[in-house]
């Protein structure tokens, strides 16, 4: 894939394009790996529009999910991290808004970087968990990031619940199998005429809708209970 890569990813124009191919390869790597999607949706996109997508985040595949789902072309912000890694660091830098949360100069460059996508009609996706919790963790806190871009640019925000990425594709070596990755992409959060200081109202508010599918999630929950080693999931940070 890299000799596309480099072309797609060396203008911006390009980005719709190289959407596309990231999707066909997102399905390809979903149902390569013996898993399958079943997507309910409460709401649908308008090819026309921006959105703000926040999701639990419990697996690696999460972001496949999410690409997978949506035609609308979506940058992530992702965490700076990622960008180490040979080969697909090189990529990663190129198309995700990269953030160093420790640093409030990279923040501040997020926002600037996610207008100058925004007003190009792209949309924009944020794990607003920050990491991948502990598996013995419902859903974690959320940052502030997602919610204050949304208000902003008076995005709608789109919760999408993923059920089965921790159980299936798991962070530990020994656990995950094929199968069914159950997805719910619930009712759009609208936030036209809302101001910077309702960002922690909108907040909870998507945080409870995840919160409140996960935890009446009977498979989600019966995995989640698990007994957790908090040392080794330290020592994977």
């Amino acid at each position: 894939m890299a000799p596309f890569m480099l072309v797609l990813t060396s203008d911006e124009k390009y980005y719709p394009v190289f959407w596309k191919v990231v999707r066909a390869w997102a399905y390809f790597l979903i149902y390569g790996m013996g898993f399958r999607l079943k997507v309910e949706k409460e709401q649908e996109i308008d090819r026309n529009k921006s959105y703000m997508f926040c999701a639990n985040h419990a697996s690696f595949i999460d972001p496949w999910i999410l690409i997978a789902m949506s035609k609308n072309p979506i940058v992530f912000v992702g965490k700076k991290e990622l960008a180490k890694f040979p080969i697909f660091g090189f990529f990663y830098k190129k198309v995700v808004i990269v953030v160093d949360r420790s640093d409030l100069e990279s923040r501040k460059k997020v926002y600037e970087e996610a207008h100058k996508r925004l007003k190009n009609g792209t949309s924009v996706a944020i794990f607003p968990e920050g990491l991948v919790p502990a598996e013995n963790i419902v859903l974690a806190p959320f940052k502030n990031g997602a919610f204050s871009l949304a208000i902003e640019h008076q995005i709608p925000i789109v919760p999408q619940v993923y059920y089965d990425g921790k159980r299936l594709f798991s962070w530990d070596f020994f656990k995950g199998a094929p199968g069914t990755l159950r997805v719910k992409q619930c009712k759009f959060i609208e936030t036209e005429n809302l101001a910077i200081g309702d960002k922690k109202k909108l907040k909870e508010q998507t945080y409870n809708v995840i919160y409140n599918e996960l935890i009446n999630d009977e498979l989600y929950m019966k995995d989640t209970n698990r007994p957790n080693n908090e040392r080794e999931f330290k020592s994977l940070l």
